[in-house]
């Protein structure tokens, strides 16, 4: 089983603690990154785009021209999409762009993702984050202990609070709990910040 140093708030080394190596020490599948990655941007477009067909322009009800006879090509309405005023041909309506992939899909591209940040030395464990109150300035302080100064995403236990709002007006920093912890997330950003209780979490999950 891999090992990984396991930190305190104040920097300092707390020992180590042993994690599964199917979740946190397997060869990254590039393939599975990129489509859960490509499906979690596609379920983050909105499809509210909408154009209007020739049924749906207002006027054009009559036709322009007689049918023979003027020397013209003949015309039925002038809100087809030839004219300028007409209705959009083929024109993009309201739909949905996401899609689902198999769960095994979704795992393997987690395990992947994590994995690769183990074996980049990016993956960092706490042993908690805890804060009397919200204060920034508080989780800059652990951030500064830790060696921090990249893009860090922050994972930590379910409910919180005080550490959601200790971090939420720090630039660079994204905070998710343990359910929420997402292969884009662990891809956008150079550090995985993990609470012990956190990693067991995700690794009970994954393994």
């Amino acid at each position: 089983m891999a090992k990984l140093k396991l930190f305190k708030q104040d920097g300092s080394q707390n020992g180590e603690i042993e994690v599964k190596d199917e979740v946190f020490a397997i060869e990254p599948n590039e393939t599975a990154i990129f489509d859960v990655i490509l499906m979690q941007r596609a379920s983050w477009r909105q499809g509210t785009h909408s154009v209007k067909s020739r049924g749906e322009v207002s006027g054009g009800g009559r036709k322009p021209w007689r049918q023979k006879g003027t020397g013209r090509a003949r015309q039925g309405s002038i809100r087809s999409p030839q004219w300028v005023g007409g209705g959009r041909a083929f024109g993009p309506t309201p739909r949905s762009y996401s899609f689902k992939l198999p769960r095994k899909v979704r795992r393997l591209a987690l395990r992947s993702a994590l994995s690769r940040k183990v074996s980049q030395e990016n993956l960092l464990v706490v042993d908690a984050l805890s804060f009397d109150a919200p204060k920034t300035q508080a989780f800059k302080e652990v951030l500064n202990n830790l060696n921090v100064n990249e893009k860090v995403l922050i994972v930590i236990d379910k409910d919180n609070t005080n550490a959601v709002l200790s971090a939420r007006n720090l630039e660079n920093v994204t905070v998710v709990d343990q359910e929420n912890v997402n292969v884009y997330d662990l891809e956008n950003n150079a550090k995985v910040i993990m609470t012990q209780s956190a990693l067991s979490s995700v690794e009970e999950v994954l393994a």
